[in-house]
């Protein structure tokens, strides 16, 4: 080789080598991680207005790997959340969409989608937009026909697919996802409902009637104008205080919500105001009875600790199961917040150790493998029924039915002098527990300082609470063997009232041992001795006892039942540690106040309404409460 053909190639690779540092260096300096840099390396973007089937126009932004030698499969968002950025700007947000960055290096084509009404997409905007069963006419659209749309509009217009499609979504996004399930184009091979919300009248607006409070600043940000897009949707009211107990006390209550912030510019809150029940206007926003004739293969993923969405994710299995026996369907929890698989490495909550990198576990043995398999043809996938992570034991459980059928339904009765027992109460007991409930001094949910809502709160200790006059406290003794429960949980309580209304709390709770240690995820000043977990937890409000639809007022002094589901789980109580549960009546700012009097519309109600009340838990041997379990053998 000639001399100066050697000077040649060695001035071309010095160049290369030169530019390739350049763009690093540049990355760097702009914050760009080795994703991002990976990502704009190989990726192109473009931008359609999608025509829907009765002329409306939905905002999709497409990214397609530059490598045109091989078929992609598509894969699909659709959200209520934007999709920025809009434009020429190239920026792939992990995080804010919840997926892997290992998407990236799989090669997929990425399509994200204002949904109709939000953002840069036309058309007028609905919450858990009703399903409509029978479509007649062009104008009948919902959430699925428009999901059908978009994939068909992809197939036919987009030149290096493979002819394949998948969907997925948390949380809001789950909704859309279990949409496009129904019904489902063709192309549509696999879909991944995340934290789906179900029914909002059990997720994330109330929970059995009680109102989520951190819930109105979601309402306040999603009632901003959707073309403003000079700000994120989220930093809409300022509110202020960064204590969330003083917050919401001061503005108890509820009506003046629209007195001191929304007036009338927030059209969803008024919804809720008018419709504190379980009425027609709630029942068309559920799409659960709707989840039918599904053909695309599903995996359903949720978190133990999921305070948003954990009624919608088992309760969207649930129904996939019963009304599709032939469809795969797989169900996937680990000890998650909401969302916590896609945006946390899940080895810890608060004070609670997991003992391994959870979430890291399901995106890279689960969720990537779900979708390779179903899209690409790639890998063996040997999903079981259901894949569980066993709290308090910490380890992954495969599941061939889901509740399991080894589990053996056992009661933990309420006892006199705070026991707890699977022996039934006797004759010569005391017959209840009392406890003064004041809606001007209601039980905290958290110790910390929260505005919105802690995550953390979900396994907190307890004690606090417990050492309240006005929360109920009842424990086995020590256990001398590991006790695991799984599947669902019931609490069956009797109770009375002096006033004519109440809420009732019910938490399950893990009792660690005196000698526990702390572990390394332990907060500075927080002991994990006789530490009081909280493992489940859940509210109702005492009016919807018998009935959503219909509430009614107790009647002073009556002895009434009230059954509170509290959702599934699987967690084992070691040997050594006990099993309590707490019942109290307030649990705030988590949930809005009772007044303890009967008012017809809560959010309509004056201060003046609020009382104080005795409230009693019966636990003789002819009233019993208890809770209904299921121990795994």
């Amino acid at each position: 080789m000639m001399i100066s053909q050697r000077k040649s190639i060695y001035c071309s690779i010095k160049y290369l080598c030169l530019l390739c540092l350049f763009v690093y260096m540049q990355a760097a300096a702009a914050g760009m991680d080795g994703d991002s840099l990976f990502f704009i390396e190989n990726y192109t973007k473009s931008e359609y207005q999608i025509q829907m089937r009765d002329g409306i126009k939905l905002f999709t932004a497409i990214y397609s790997p530059k490598d045109s030698s091989d078929k992609y499969p598509i894969l699909i968002l659709r959200t209520p959340y934007d999709v920025r950025p809009y434009g020429a700007q190239m920026d792939f947000p992990f995080n804010k969409i919840g997926l892997h960055p290992e998407f990236l290096r799989e090669k997929f084509i990425f399509v994200f989608q204002d949904v109709r009404g939000r953002f840069m997409s036309e058309g007028n905007f609905r919450h858990m937009t009703p399903f409509v069963e029978n479509k007649q006419t062009a104008k009948d659209v919902d959430e699925s026909s428009d999901a059908y749309d978009t994939i068909d509009w992809l197939i036919k217009n987009l030149k290096n697919h493979n002819g394949r499609a998948g969907l997925w979504g948390i949380s809001y996004p789950g909704f859309y996802a279990s949409c496009a399930a129904i019904n489902a184009h063709p192309a549509l091979k696999c879909v991944s409902p995340q934290a789906p919300i179900g029914d909002w009248y059990y997720d994330d607006v109330h929970h059995h009637g009680a109102l989520a409070l951190p819930i109105i600043e979601l309402i306040a940000a999603m009632g901003l104008p959707r073309y403003d897009l000079t700000k994120e949707w989220l930093n809409g009211y300022n509110f202020k205080s960064a204590d969330g107990y003083s917050f919401y006390m001061n503005l108890e209550p509820l009506r003046r919500v629209k007195e001191k912030y929304f007036g009338d510019s927030i059209a969803f809150w008024n919804e809720v105001v008018n419709h504190p029940d379980y009425d027609e206007y709630w029942q068309k926003l559920n799409i659960l009875p709707h989840l039918k004739n599904i053909t695309p293969a599903v995996m359903v993923v949720g978190g133990w600790y999921d305070a948003e969405d954990l009624y919608g994710t088992f309760k969207t299995y649930k129904n996939i199961e019963i009304n599709n026996p032939e469809t795969a369907n797989t169900l996937v929890i680990g000890p998650w917040i909401h969302g916590g698989w896609a945006r946390t490495d899940g080895s810890f909550l608060g004070n609670v150790s997991f003992g391994m990198e959870t979430a890291v576990f399901y995106r890279d043995s689960i969720e990537l493998p779900f979708f390779k398999y179903y899209l690409k043809d790639k890998g063996l996938l040997n999903l079981p029924e259901a894949i569980m992570f066993m709290t308090g034991k910490n380890e992954w459980k495969k599941f061939d039915k889901w509740p399991p059928d080894n589990a053996k339904q056992e009661k933990l009765y309420l006892h006199a002098n705070s026991r707890l027992d699977f022996n039934p109460p006797q004759s010569n007991e005391p017959l209840f527990d009392e406890y003064i409930s004041d809606p001007s001094k209601p039980v905290p949910y958290t110790e910390d300082i929260f505005r919105g809502m802690t995550k953390e709160y979900m396994t907190d200790d307890q004690r606090f609470a417990a050492r309240r006059p006005d929360v109920l406290v009842y424990a086995t003794e020590t256990l001398n063997e590991d006790i695991t429960i799984a599947g669902p949980l019931t609490a069956r309580l009797k109770v009375s009232t002096t006033g004519s209304d109440a809420d009732w709390i019910v938490k399950l709770v893990d009792v660690y041992p005196v000698e526990a240690p702390d572990n390394p995820k332990t907060r500075a000043g927080r002991r994990m001795s006789e530490y009081q977990q909280m493992v489940r937890s859940e509210i109702i409000r005492g009016r919807y006892r018998k009935s959503y639809e219909n509430p009614e007022p107790f009647k002073p002094g009556k002895i009434e039942e009230v059954n509170l589901e509290l959702q599934d789980i699987l967690h084992c109580f070691k040997k050594g540690h006990k099993i309590m549960v707490q019942i109290q009546s307030t649990w705030f700012p988590l949930f809005d106040l009772n007044p303890q009097k009967y008012v017809k519309n809560i959010y309509k109600a004056k201060s003046s309404d609020f009382i104080k009340a005795f409230h009693r838990v019966y636990h003789g041997p002819e009233e019993e409460s208890f809770i209904e379990i299921s121990i795994l053998k």
